[in-house]
């Protein structure tokens, strides 16, 4: 299965709760962290959320 690269460019602050679960579920706790996750729904959806925080590149 394909996987994604995911980088936090925008900080959590002024966030909502949701939206912090999700960086968190997804592994990333500090700005300009970089994480490789599998490409599921899931995970997409999640994406989805906080698209405007991450940035996304597939590998």
């Amino acid at each position: 299965m394909a996987k994604l690269k995911i980088t936090q460019v925008r900080s959590k602050n002024g966030s909502t709760k949701r939206q912090i679960a999700n960086l968190t579920s997804l592994g990333l706790r500090k700005m300009h962290q970089t994480v490789e996750v599998e490409k599921t729904p899931v995970t997409e959806g999640q994406i989805a959320k906080i698209r405007h925080l991450v940035e996304v590149e597939e590998i």
